[in-house]
């Protein structure tokens, strides 16, 4: 087994290889505009210090989000470009789940938010490192309040807004290794892993106005 993980939900460009056992080559980079500047010289990168070429690699690993629509595309789209042309299977993997099993929580129940602009976060809840509760879901903080109550929380959106989130700390970005790790593990107790489908939960920022005029030549 050898998966290529990638994700660019959030703000993070990252990319990792796994062997089935253990990663072996990471790259992350935080740069919210960037996604797709970045990430094929991160896929570049990390094949490069394992000493590997994208040929040998035998599936693919994508974070599904939920995330903003420009970034999260560009990882979807790559990861099924590649598994098209290698004819590899493509895994999702939700990015909240992603954050959650890097997370440094040993008992449950907790929660990952990140940052869902227009102040709001993208949420779940997780009894545990693997185990997802509810969600994800998008809502603005102070509407979530009561339910996050007393809970830790990691990801970006937990530490953007300490009052909703007061036990909220790192990480703050999902990272493709821990994508990876996670799909290995899934893949080796022999899950089945759904299909890389995009969670955007809200319509994209750009939109077509409302009572747009046709103008055409005459």
């Amino acid at each position: 087994m050898l998966l290529l993980a990638l994700d660019t939900a959030t703000p993070a460009v990252t990319v990792a290889l796994h062997d089935g056992t253990d990663v072996i080559a990471s790259s992350k980079q935080v740069d919210a505009r960037r996604h797709g500047e970045l990430l094929l010289p991160a896929v570049d990168r990390v094949l490069t210090e394992a000493g590997l070429t994208l040929e040998t690699v035998t599936g693919i690993v994508v974070g599904t989000g939920p995330g903003p629509y420009t970034g999260l595309r560009v990882g979807l789209m790559t990861a099924d470009t590649f598994g098209l042309a290698l004819g590899v299977p493509v895994y999702g993997v939700c990015t909240l789940d992603g954050l959650a099993y890097a997370a440094d929580i040993e008992e449950g129940p907790f929660v990952v938010a990140t940052d869902a602009r227009r102040k709001e976060v993208y949420w779940a809840t997780y009894a545990d490192s693997r185990t997802r509760l509810t969600g994800p879901a998008v809502d603005r903080p102070a509407d979530i309040a009561e339910q996050v109550a007393g809970l830790p929380a990691v990801g970006a959106g937990a530490l953007l807004y300490p009052d909703t989130f007061p036990r909220a700390h790192e990480p703050e970005h999902v990272s493709a290794a821990a994508l990876a790790a996670l799909a290995a593990e899934r893949l080796a107790a022999g899950e089945e892993l759904p299909a890389p489908r995009p969670l955007y939960l809200r319509r994209p920022d750009a939109q077509v106005p409302k009572n747009y005029k046709v103008v055409t030549p005459k």
